[in-house]
């Protein structure tokens, strides 16, 4: 049993996968973890001290390295003959200070291909007759775990399971798993990847040493995104506010052209409150049609953003760094004082509420855009008088 799961390796090449972000190299792939250094010196320092926990939950917003990071740990473990742990005669083996592996190392190789025997992944399956992911890890994934271990233990050293991630396991799926972390195999690790861990069963959560990871200072983004393919060294601050420090978001925001999106924004808003309604109709027709649908997100998040460094603004935090020529001037002019930011902060989950809700039941992008764009022009209104 390896990590590839029940398709071929041709299948899971061709198809999407799951836990990657569109556009961006898998973490698999990804020799090089950016700004989570505590994390890594934290795993290691259990390692080199044999207070190794056989469950780790590795956790921090969307995009900020967790898989790269787990993968990182996996390759490390797979790599670490289990025989020179103790050391020759007793005595313990020198620390080491990285998970550094080479990419010319067999681990490296195999897990790149998904070919490592010692190693399963746990994820959402791509269903090819419907072209899609499905909505949850299903029960039968995790028992895919009960084959693994049989197998796997015949190749002697240890066993890594990566669940990514582990907030998408149904109540059945995660019950499985919780039966594993409570009588863990000798020798077997289990890295949770956790967008939010609060979502977890207490047990679950009460079985796992946390690994926490934050945000990415700008200098990070930008070499994350290099060492990704993408070379926006000189829009790396205005990426770090918008993605909240997430390279995933970032990447997401540079392939959707997402600075100028919020560009045409702050432009269309600095014309509150006598908004400019030919600019805010050319602003929800792009965001009409099968084609636009990433466009149509990206608009919607994007205004949350706005909404949410507005009343930021008005409570006395603006942001440091403009995420768009003019944006401090048009936060400091449309969120005055802190009963401004109550008044944005307000809209801004009801908006927010709304635009779920109009995902779910499909109302048309241009109506729901507009009628957002017109909720804000009325708040302005408001404020100014």
């Amino acid at each position: 049993m390896s990590s590839r799961s029940s398709q071929s390796l041709g299948e899971m090449e061709m198809a999407p996968e799951a836990d990657c972000a569109p556009g961006a190299p898998h973490p698999r792939r990804t020799s090089t973890l950016f700004g989570q250094a505590h994390a890594e010196e934290n795993f290691l320092d259990a390692f080199n001290s044999h207070r190794m926990h056989h469950a780790w939950l590795i956790t921090g917003p969307r995009g900020v390295g967790k898989a790269t990071l787990a993968w990182r740990i996996a390759r490390f473990l797979l790599a670490q003959p289990v025989e020179d742990e103790g050391g020759l005669f007793g005595e313990a083996p020198p620390p080491t200070d990285s998970l550094d592996l080479g990419h010319d190392h067999p681990v490296y190789r195999r897990s790149a291909q998904l070919a490592e025997p010692r190693l399963c992944l746990i994820r959402r399956e791509w269903d090819a007759k419907k072209s899609r992911h499905g909505t949850v890890i299903t029960v039968e994934e995790v028992r895919k775990l009960n084959a693994f271990f049989h197998m796997s233990a015949a190749d002697g050293g240890r066993r890594v399971v990566i669940v990514d991630s582990a907030d998408e396991m149904n109540v059945s799926a995660a019950n499985a798993l919780l039966k594993t972390l409570e009588e863990p195999p000798k020798d077997a690790f289990l890295l949770l990847i956790s967008h939010q861990p609060s979502r977890l069963l207490p047990t679950i959560r009460s079985r796992c040493r946390e690994l926490r990871l934050g945000p990415l200072q700008p200098a990070d983004l930008a070499q994350a995104l290099d060492a990704a393919g993408f070379d926006a060294a000189e829009q790396s601050d205005a990426l770090a506010e918008l993605s909240a420090g997430s390279v995933g978001e970032a990447l997401r925001l540079t392939n959707l052209g997402g600075l100028d999106v919020y560009r045409d924004l702050v432009e269309l808003f600095s014309t509150l409150p006598r908004l400019d309604r030919a600019r805010a109709l050319k602003l929800a027709e792009g965001c009409v049609g099968a084609a636009n649908i990433d466009r149509y997100d990206l608009t919607l998040g994007l205004i949350d953003r706005f909404l949410t460094r507005l009343a930021r603004a008005g409570a006395g935090r603006p942001p440091i760094v403009e995420a768009a020529p003019g944006e401090a001037a048009l936060l400091t002019r449309l969120a005055p004082d802190s009963f401004a930011a109550r008044d944005w902060a307000v809209l801004q989950q009801e908006l927010s509420a709304r635009a779920q809700h109009a995902r779910a039941v499909n109302l048309d992008p241009a109506a729901l855009i507009l009628d957002m764009v017109f909720k804000i022009n009325d708040t302005a209104s408001r404020i100014s008088r």
